[in-house]
């Protein structure tokens, strides 16, 4: 019988925060049992088991994620647009580092279909590299390219891999500057069919 006051929302919500507290990998439907303090079966009423647990908390994180670089970019062209999804990637990974890294979850899109979110960022995504004037296969080696380096730095930073003497957030600045040089200056390549860059279960 499930537990009154429990619902999967609840549990999806500390679910999240409990990610964020303890780190993705290691969140368990029991140690968010715990957080409850219930029995394991209470939230087996709700849940499947810890993939359809980590699966729902992703699909809260993409969510987030879109609305954050939505918000964002939302207005802006060019640079502006470039510097303005940067910081709301690193900004999204640093201050929330479970969800961040759900949204790297690879999700079976049989049982779950994709939610608007997931493609709206990669519209969002695509779009303003289209503002650079990119088409295939170029838009998809520089979503690699902007997703690489995000990824990258805001995962070192998160750790604490910076330890040199320069400022982080200078560092950032001129690397985001550097990316938008590169774009502004992107070596073509000859012009091809759609290669499906973007998996409709990844973040870009």
């Amino acid at each position: 019988m499930a537990r009154a006051g429990l619902t999967i929302e609840r549990l999806t919500e500390a679910g999240a925060e409990l990610a964020d507290e303890v780190g993705f990998e290691n969140l368990t439907v029991a140690a968010l049992a715990r957080r409850f303090g219930v029995k394991d079966a209470s939230l087996y009423a709700h849940l499947k088991n810890a993939a359809d647990l980590r699966t729902r908390i992703a699909l809260v994180a993409v969510e987030e994620f879109a609305e954050r670089v939505g918000t964002a970019v939302a207005g802006r062209a060019g640079r502006d647009s470039l510097v303005a999804f940067a910081d709301a990637y690193r900004a999204f990974a640093l201050e929330r580092p479970g969800l961040y890294t759900a949204t790297q979850l690879r999700i079976d899109p049989v049982p779950t279909p994709p939610p608007p979110a997931y493609l709206r960022t990669i519209e969002l995504t695509y779009g303003m590299l289209r503002a650079y004037g990119l088409a295939e296969p170029d838009l998809t080696d520089a979503v690699r390219l902007l997703r690489s380096t995000f990824h990258g730095f805001s995962s070192l930073e998160a750790n604490g891999g910076f330890a040199a003497d320069r400022d982080v957030q200078a560092s950032w600045e001129r690397t985001v500057e550097a990316l938008h040089v590169l774009l502004e200056h992107w070596p073509r390549a000859e012009p091809s069919a759609p290669t499906g860059a973007a998996s409709p279960h990844r973040v870009t």
